[in-house]
């Protein structure tokens, strides 16, 4: 059917026909007028299904245990006892037994109401309200159970009730409170009732009122403040519009009536007053004569101003963006035929036999303990096998803990250790050195496309994982590494592999190396960097530092092209390196107001411990700055040292530097100093190592990178087109600390000085009455001694009644600064 309309001095044709009804569409079902009923039965299904599989697990759950154990571990069909087959019994172990307990029996409530309300196509119930009670009584009812499951200490055959979740809670809170613990499981119920069922009154026990939901959807509409309707406006007696004749309560009830063709009744009461006139037709008056055609005419359209582009993008419309790699227009990264090629005959890592004796000897190591082991797996690494072991309910894991030496025994292993629990696993891990060991190349891993694909703006390759996983970390978010390591365990293999990887990924215009090798000999390969990668101060003869004077004038170099930095940062209003550099590529910012591409600096330093031993707060000062500020402005450290005492990684170094790495120390002091945890001890050495990042814990091996292959990759670098001379940093004029003024006469100096200085430094005191009564000498001369040692810098300045500072820590580096000064 068709409606012809006529409006004005035209004709338009309508079509209100219905559409016929067409076959079946998957479009339509998801996208068309039912799709509220498609997802509405499938939410009530989905709920229904699970109420069922819940319920009938807390009747069949302990017997279909033995057919969820190794489901995804072998392909034996295995059947279930519960009503939903083995589907059910495994959405219900993980909902029920691993998590909530019976409490998970309401869970199924919210989809069931939510598909009852998308099916009728109206809410009776508030879906927000009753999903939060679910949510609460569900934890709620998890926890009171595990209060009584812990107490009945029989969680294998009651955990059922109480779940994972209810069960390990009321053991935390057993541990604080004790039995007070109960007291707190019912007031979290008192709370939750005050604020959801408003009890105000102190009396609500005697007359405890319904919940919010129940009353906002009462029967009775006269109680019901929701679905009272407001009452239709009145018209007045020949009048258009649709104002009240007289003001209208705005809660007045009324009653409409169901019957089709019927008028509705009335209201009742004095609230309403229906005016029985009728109302008369109003016909519109017609002006009388010819009648005038008005003629508007279209007004010309403005035309559109071209907004003016700003000088920026004029800039780059003309010469595109900026290009830092421009500067070295042919250079090349190094690549991978650099490298050595892996072994072509890798012997087998860990054999099938090997693997079973050690699962053998796990599982019966504990099981003499009477700890019973209900899954075990085993994971194979480069360096170690990583056996991951589920053990029956009821076990302690502290009590697995304590037996790490009677299975390091029983496996014969130079040194496990246990992981309880696996973060985001829930299982307890061993990890066993394997007898053969894997070298990872350096090849292997440059070739891979997790590193040739990262997009992180340092990119470093650290090992691989005991999953055999290369791990590959962004060093700007680190955003610096501190690493120990005793001697010969790869610490300098390490500091190769990390600079190796920025070489092959960064153009030398992004990033500059800042490299201090107090030993002379490990870093000095990258001489060959010198106008491609490194960074020194002016008019310095070597790019590679080691003199002790040239690093302290280095560092505090960089702290003041950190501060520069930060006021270039400041003037761009930007917040970061990586903002500041995309506004210069963007050209927005002015090169004649000293703006300028600003490339990455890596500070490298080899030996920490030896710089801390000759200069002390010298050196200690500026690195803690830098790590507390240089990360805005792209500066970054990287520290190692062999000897990780807290004399060498002072409380203020430690705490800027959030990722430590450690390979193999020689006690647990050590590594606690390091890593805050123990383990690092009990690494096999040769590159195995331990990250700590982010609060976690990460077995690494360290890739292998060869003497040869670091040559090869500078010479590369080195004989390729460069810049005229190495990145100038800011220059510093020291004061020539550590050397003693013209007019101070060594011979002047009192021959027991040496003996007090160690004194001194033993007691970590600079006291003159310290001096007088252990040497038993008088006053004046003490004092004369604490002058002396004032003026060679060995305590700080007199601070009236306080001990002077002592400005050396331990007796090696006093030894090392007396020898310097001729006093030894």
């Amino acid at each position: 059917m068709s409606e012809r309309r006529e409006r004005g001095n035209s004709t338009r044709t309508r079509n209100t026909q219905a559409p016929k009804p067409g076959g079946f569409s998957v479009r339509g079902i998801f996208y068309g007028e039912n799709r509220p009923l498609f997802w509405g039965a499938i939410l009530l299904t989905l709920g229904l299904l699970m109420f069922i599989a819940f319920l009938s697990h807390v009747f069949t759950g302990s017997s279909d245990q033995s057919a969820i154990d190794g489901l995804w571990t072998d392909q034996t069909v295995r059947q279930a006892d519960n009503a939903l087959g083995l589907w059910g019994a495994v959405i219900s172990q993980v909902f029920v037994y691993r998590w909530f307990g019976i409490g998970a029996l309401l869970i199924p409530i919210i989809p069931i109401l939510a598909g009852w309300t998308l099916l009728s196509g109206e809410q009776r119930l508030p879906l927000a309200t009753i999903s939060r009670h679910v949510v609460f009584y569900t934890l709620w009812i998890s926890l009171l159970m595990g209060y009584f499951v812990m107490m009945s200490e029989s969680q294998a055959t009651w955990g059922f009730l109480s779940g994972g979740f209810g069960y390990e809670a009321n053991l935390i809170l057993f541990t604080f409170l004790k039995w007070g613990s109960f007291i707190v499981i019912l007031m979290a119920l008192f709370f939750f009732a005050l604020s959801a069922y408003d009890i105000t009154s102190p009396g609500f026990l005697k007359n405890l009122p319904l919940p919010d939901f129940r009353r906002r959807h009462s029967d009775s509409p006269e109680e019901d403040p929701e679905t009272e309707a407001s009452p239709r406006p009145l018209f007045t007696p020949g009048s258009n519009s649709f104002e009240p004749s007289e003001p209208v309560p705005a809660r007045a009830p009324f009653i409409i009536s169901s019957t089709k063709n019927e008028p509705p009744s009335q209201p009742t009461g004095p609230a309403f007053e229906v005016l029985h006139e009728e109302i008369p037709a109003i016909e519109p008056e017609l002006p009388k004569g010819p009648l005038e055609l008005e003629i508007e005419e279209e007004q010309p359209a403005e035309p559109v101003v071209a907004e003016e582009k700003t000088l920026s993008e004029e800039l780059v419309e003309e010469f595109g963006e900026y290009d830092s790699t421009l500067d070295l227009p042919t250079y090349r990264n190094p690549g991978v035929d650099l490298l050595a090629l892996p072994d072509d005959n890798p012997q087998e890592k860990v054999s099938h036999e090997e693997l079973e004796g050690n699962k053998n000897r796990i599982v019966e190591t504990l099981g003499s303990y009477g700890i019973r082991i209900a899954k075990i797996k085993a994971t194979i690494g480069p360096t170690v096998t990583l056996y991951e072991i589920i053990p029956e309910a009821g076990v302690r894991i502290s009590k697995i803990q304590s037996l790490e030496k009677d299975i390091a025994l029983s496996l014969s292993a130079l040194g496990i250790r246990i992981i309880a629990p696996m973060p985001g696993r829930g299982t307890i891990g061993i990890e066993v050195p394997n007898k053969r060991r894997e070298t990872v190349y350096i090849r292997s891993v440059f070739s891979s496309d997790r590193f040739q694909k990262a997009t992180y703006d340092l990119p470093i390759v650290l090992g691989k994982t005991v999953s055999n996983e290369i791990y590959v970390a962004d060093l700007a978010k680190m955003p610096h590494l501190l690493i120990a390591g005793a001697t010969g365990q790869g610490k300098s293999v390490g500091l190769n592999v990390l600079l190796a990887s920025l070489i092959y990924r960064k153009h030398p215009s992004q990033l500059k190396f800042v490299l201090v090798d107090p030993k002379k000999v490990e870093l000095t390969l990258f001489n060959h960097l010198e106008r491609h990668y490194l960074a020194k101060l002016p008019n310095s003869d070597e790019a590679i530092i080691t003199d002790t004077k040239k690093v302290i004038y280095t560092l505090n170099s960089l702290c003041i092209e950190m501060d520069s930095r930060y006021d270039l940062l400041k003037e761009a209003a930007v917040r970061n390196l990586k903002e500041y550099n995309a506004k210069f590529v963007e050209r927005k910012l002015n090169p004649q107001k000293g703006h300028r591409f600003l490339p990455f600096i890596v500070l490298v330093i080899d030996e920490l411990a030896d710089l801390m031993m000759t200069a002390g707060k010298e050196v200690e000062t500026p690195i803690a700055r830098l790590a507390q500020l240089a990360r805005a402005v792209g500066i970054h450290l990287v520290v190692a040292t062999q000897r990780p005492s807290v004399k060498v990684i002072t409380g203020l170094i430690k705490a800027n530097f959030p990722a430590r790495l450690s390979f193999k120390v020689t006690s647990s002091i050590d590594s606690r100093t390091i890593l805050d945890a123990g383990g690092a001890e009990q690494l096999v050495g040769h590159g195995d190592m331990l990250l700590s990042l982010n609060s976690e814990m990460l077995r690494l091996q360290c890739p292998f990178i060869d003497t040869k292959e670091v040559e090869a990759i500078c010479n590369f670098v080195g004989n390729q087109r460069g810049y005229n001379e190495a990145y100038a940093l800011p220059e510093f004029e020291g004061d020539d600390t550590g050397e003693l003024k013209e007019d101070v006469d060594i011979n002047s100096f009192d021959p027991l000085l040496p003996d007090a200085a160690r004194l001194v430094v033993t007691h970590q005191q600079g006291s003159t009455s310290l001096i007088q009564r252990k040497m038993k000498l008088g006053y004046n001369r003490a004092g004369r001694i604490m002058d002396q040692l004032e003026t060679l810098g060995i305590t700080g300045p007199f601070t009236g009644s306080k001990a002077r500072e002592v400005l050396f820590h331990d007796l090696d580096s006093l030894d090392y600064h007396l020898k310097t000064m001729g006093l030894d």
